[in-house]
């Protein structure tokens, strides 16, 4: 019986990172052969902070730096086995994230770091801080082969010490398409999807560039674009952003091939909405990303994918090169949708294929995995300090 540490942001927090803590945490207890305990150490700005009535889940101030050493000597002085680390630079204080280093320094603990981001040419203070976090820790997880090369590659950490663990997602539960279609008024159309906060920089605009020509083919198309504003781009802009987007479907004439679903969807309604639709697309133009719990959800539930061949999505597809489209080229979108959704049969093989792809994916997995991981960490500790 190990207990475990999970350090991160956490729910109800609306944050990619609090989910996956939240979903990693669910999937572990519920393996096979779990018998342990855990506790998590939510970072959370000092203004949200909020006694949790669950005795297991404790609060962190992200700008508080004293918090962070505090923590590490808390651990230390606890039976906690192995603590697990979800690491994103702007989830901690400081520059750059920088307040977690004052944890990673000073911990006693077995330490396994998740890496949410990683740079194939990383820039200061981003290379200090990830180098210094490498160096400390005791085991890394990516869910990327690309990854585990830039981290070799970038930081010198040994390729022993990088384990690759896919990107959990929840599993398909096919009676929902139906239902979830009906609800939506989808009935009779063509659906494709992007979900996600909305920013510049995402590439929306060269799937609606494509879109008149997918519906010249497909005449029931329809191009869901799901999310709210990023807050950050809320406080600079405001709605501008969104307006521009609606500006550019009166210009094309897709007002009725084009609906945006302007808010925050709790995981099982997102689940649901990405079983209904019949395309999943990130036609993001950055390159370095190197990963998407969008996608990876669209693929862990069986959905068929476009995507441009960003880090994450050249990893993940790279037994389906033509899923993956280059970034602002409206033909080529153009021609790739058209020939998913007026094809019955290239829809069903993608669905196939991305099903195999994303088996392993599912949480269950996922959590067994990590399990194995962590006990792992556990015994070679306990063997140390016996020796």
């Amino acid at each position: 019986m190990i207990r475990i540490a999970h350090i991160g942001t956490y729910v109800p927090q609306k944050c990619g990172i609090a989910t996956y803590t939240h979903h990693l945490r669910q999937s572990i207890n519920g393996a096979k052969g779990w018998r342990g305990t855990d506790e998590v150490f939510a970072v959370k700005p000092g203004a949200s902070l909020q006694r949790d009535p669950d005795s297991r889940i404790h609060e962190v101030e992200k700008e508080d730096r004293h918090a962070y050493r505090k923590l590490a000597e808390r651990l230390n002085r606890s039976d906690i086995a192995v603590v697990s680390l979800q690491h994103e630079f702007g989830i901690f204080g400081g520059e750059a994230g920088e307040y977690v280093l004052d944890l990673v320094d000073h911990l006693e603990k077995p330490l396994a770091v998740t890496f949410h981001t990683v740079f194939e040419k990383p820039e200061e203070p981003y290379l200090r801080i990830q180098k210094r976090i490498a160096e400390r820790s005791d085991v890394i997880l990516v869910m990327n082969r690309l990854a585990a090369d830039y981290l070799h590659g970038a930081l010198g950490v040994p390729r022993e010490k990088i384990r690759c663990v896919p990107h959990g997602t929840p599993e398909p539960v096919p009676s929902m398409r139906d239902f979830t279609r009906g609800k939506l008024g989808w009935n009779g159309r063509k659906v494709l999807m992007t979900f996600g906060l909305l920013s510049r920089g995402k590439g929306l605009e060269t799937v609606l560039q494509a879109l008149p020509e997918v519906v010249r083919q497909v005449p029931e198309a329809l191009y869901a674009i799901v999310g709210q504003t990023h807050p950050e781009v809320r406080k600079w802009e405001g709605e501008s952003y969104r307006e521009e987007l609606q500006a550019l479907i009166r210009e094309l004439k897709l007002e009725d091939h084009v609906v945006m679903i302007d808010r925050y969807l709790e995981e099982q309604e997102l689940a649901a909405m990405l079983t209904a639709c019949d395309l999943y697309v990130t036609p993001y133009p950055g390159m370095q990303q190197i990963t998407s719990g969008t996608l990876a959800y669209a693929v862990g539930l069986g959905r068929p994918v476009l995507s441009t061949p960003y880090a994450y999505a050249k990893d993940l597809l790279q037994d389906l090169p033509d899923t993956l489209v280059p970034p602002g080229v409206a033909e080529a979108w153009a021609g790739r949708i058209t020939a998913v959704l007026s094809d019955p049969k290239e829809a069903e093989r993608l669905e196939r294929e991305i099903g195999r792809i994303g088996a392993d994916m599912h949480w269950p997995k996922v959590g067994k995995l990590h399990l194995k991981l962590f006990n792992e960490l556990a015994t070679e500790r306990t063997a140390k300090q016996a020796n």
